[in-house]
């Protein structure tokens, strides 16, 4: 719920405003003067003013207040809430105090009848714990610095205060601006998602397009799914950061499946869905921003001019390592090219115009790429200092080309020390540049494989389920791992291929049973979870007598109820697996299923080839996690091999998505393995456990 109020307040009051600047009441009020408000005032029980305003001894004092900023102890913002919403009308309130839900129950308890009395009365909550707010109204913060904000520049979202102020630094240092700051702190009642929600409701042509997240808990992923992919629908690109999911990821699990999902994937999984470019870090999330505030790149071909051949050199092995191309120009122009420059330069790309290299040589190399050099798409600029000569000129030269050329080009500044004036100067010209030519080459190629990757073509697949079958397996089951004939049930109700399998318990049904399949035969143990671990799979069983050796040692096994008999089947192994998330961060509205795929056998027991999605999953979805395992040759069929059916493999994936929709407490399953050829793809073994 965030109100007109807390974007554009006619009234603002500092509530615990101070003269003291160290503090957070003195420093917030330092900013919001900044841009000299009108209508601010502040409460202060022991100055008559403060930064030269007159103070109020009490909120009582107060006229009508759209936005109060709060920075006094949390124990007494109860009372000082309910005052201002009850009785000043106030629809807009930033608690930056701390001591609420992050310290334990009791704050927990405090921060919830906060955020009710603020419901109640239609009041829009930012924090608490948080360092406030920064539109184009007031800079309502008390700590990091305080950029200039443009309209041009990123909308930014972060559930943590003090990662915002070095996020903010990070930005300054390489000129990338912000049109507006939410810091939401413990998001108690307007969450990043929430914001989100706001980007996009109130979204029109002069928006801001690039938005950037730093998240810690995903409250409600439905909604972050829904909002990010319609802001990118009408245009927005989307970069984030979502920190704190690395310890629960490696818990031992019962499955593949659950070893493999941590809570990191489900988040990756989420990210990927939503169209968000996942960020490692803030170094990661200022350097793309930049890349997105440029203009866009209509291919991968660079071209890379510096006036030194190393960084030019790294930068060319990075962007080829990383799906970009640096071609080799030539021709007649090229040649032509070489005549302007000192002898000694290179053209062939890089193009290096040595540290002798002028403004005027820098000049006519831009001016040959965008007019004459068709095959280039877009130039990464490398040019630092020796600390000789100034290169005010060199950097004014690119920041022209940048505005004037139909190519992006791209700064990097690898001397921010020695040149940290002339970066000044050309930042405050609303230019900005990279430091690092390899940390640029990684994020220039990440978004554009991210906005450029080859989609495979959708088609609607029948996925006709039985579901009245499958409800009746689920509701009459217990909780835990389901007996093969409930498994078998459920896979033919999905539609999905299984291979011919008997169930039995006694050896006198053993003949039967092998008629029923045919030799040769795989018998496994039924009842362990793992049965390699104890003996209990025997393969290419092929005579009677092996038969009843092998039935008489595993129906020994420690927990065995019976022997699974199915018909050896031969093909490339294969893995699908899903897996429910379950914990208290998202317990409200939840993940859902996530499905994991890849080859069986080394490449998910110690390779971890896998790729994931949330359900539900598209053909196309499903077709694309196929392509980006990296055994996908071996898939396609590599050094005279006949490669696997990729339709049905997706097919399968997408059914068993539409199985997972209709029985929700499905919360680990493994279809492991599969075995496919080029015209069939049927599991072998699986394993599902519901809750």
């Amino acid at each position: 719920m965030i109100t007109k109020q807390l974007l554009t307040p006619r009234s603002i009051a500092v509530i615990g405003g101070s003269n003291d600047i160290t503090k957070p009441g003195g420093k917030l009020l330092h900013n919001l003067l900044l841009k000299k408000p009108e209508n601010l005032y502040v409460v202060n029980i022991k100055d008559d003013t403060v930064q030269g305003i007159k103070c109020h001894k009490s909120v009582a004092d107060l006229p009508q207040i759209d936005l109060a900023i709060i920075c006094i102890a949390c124990d007494f913002c109860e009372a000082i809430v309910t005052e201002l919403c009850e009785k000043k009308d106030t629809k807009a309130i930033v608690i930056v105090s701390a001591g609420f839900s992050e310290v334990g129950h009791e704050g927990k308890l405090l921060e919830r009848r906060i955020v009710d009395i603020c419901n109640s009365n239609q009041c829009c909550l930012i924090g608490p714990n948080c360092i406030g707010m920064l539109t184009p109204s007031y800079n309502g913060v008390f700590a990091g610095p305080v950029p200039k904000l443009t309209p041009n520049g990123c909308d930014f979202v972060t559930s943590s205060g003090a990662t915002a102020c070095f996020i903010l630094e990070e930005a300054i240092m390489h000129g990338v601006p912000f049109a507006s700051v939410y810091s939401v702190g413990n998001g108690a009642q307007v969450s990043v998602e929430d914001v989100l929600e706001y980007w996009d409701t109130t979204h029109c042509a002069d928006s801001p397009t690039v938005k950037l997240i730093y998240i810690e808990s995903v409250s409600n992923p439905a909604k972050l799914l829904k909002h990010s992919k319609s802001l990118i629908a009408k245009g927005c690109r989307i970069a984030g950061i979502k920190s704190g999911t690395s310890s629960a990821g490696s818990r031992a699990a019962s499955s593949h499946t659950g070893a493999l999902a941590g809570s990191d994937v489900f988040v990756d999984a989420l990210f990927k869905k939503a169209g968000i470019i996942r960020c490692e870090g803030r170094f990661e999330l200022v350097n793309i921003a930049a890349i997105l505030l440029s203009k866009p790149l209509k291919g991968n071909n660079i071209a890379i001019v510096t006036h030194a051949g190393g960084p030019g050199v790294m930068l060319t092995d990075t962007l080829s390592n990383n799906g970009m191309n640096v071609p080799q120009i030539e021709g007649e122009y090229a040649n032509k090219l070489l005549t302007e420059l000192y002898h000694g330069s290179s053209v062939s790309n890089p193009i290096d115009f040595l540290a002798t290299g002028t403004a005027t040589h820098l000049n006519t190399i831009l001016t040959y790429i965008d007019k004459h050099f068709d095959s280039i798409d877009g130039t990464a600029v490398i040019y630092g200092t020796a600390g000789i000569l100034p290169p005010d000129d060199i950097y004014q030269t690119v920041l022209e080309h940048i505005k004037s050329d139909s190519k992006p080009i791209f700064h990097i500044i690898p001397s921010p020390y020695l040149t940290a004036k002339e970066m000044k100067n050309i930042f405050a010209k609303g230019h900005f540049a990279w430091t690092d030519e390899v940390a640029f080459g990684k994020t220039l190629a990440k978004v554009y494989n991210h906005y450029n990757k080859k989609k495979p073509e959708d088609k609607v697949i029948d996925t006709k389920i039985d579901k009245d079958a499958v409800r009746k397996i689920i509701d009459n089951a217990p909780d835990g791992y389901l007996p093969p004939t409930d498994i078998q049930k459920l896979l033919d109700s999905a539609g999905i291929p299984r291979a011919k399998e008997t169930v039995i318990s006694n050896i006198t049904q053993l003949d039967d049973a092998i008629k029923n399949v045919g030799f040769p035969i795989v018998m496994k143990v039924v009842g362990p979870i793992h049965k390699s671990d104890v003996g209990g799979v025997k393969l290419n069983i092929i005579d009677n007598e092996t038969a009843k050796t092998t039935f008489n040692e595993m129906i020994n096994i420690t927990d065995a109820t019976g022997v699974l008999i199915q018909p050896m089947l031969t093909g490339t192994q294969l893995f699908i697996g899903a897996k429910k998330e379950h914990n208290e961060q998202s317990n409200k509205t939840g993940f859902g299923h996530i499905i994991l795929c890849g080859m069986g056998g080394i490449f998910i027991e110690v390779l971890k080839d896998i790729q994931y999605g949330l359900v539900p999953l598209s053909f196309a979805e499903a077709k694309s996690m196929i392509q980006d395992l990296k055994s996908y040759k071996i898939i396609e069929g590599v050094r005279g091999q006949t490669g696997i059916n990729q339709e049905l493999f997706a097919e399968i994936i997408v059914r068993l998505s539409a199985l997972l929709e209709i029985a929700p407490e499905i919360t680990e399953l493994d279809l492991n393995p599969l075995l496919a050829t080029d015209n069939s793809v049927i599991a072998v073994d699986a394993r599902i456990r519901i809750n």
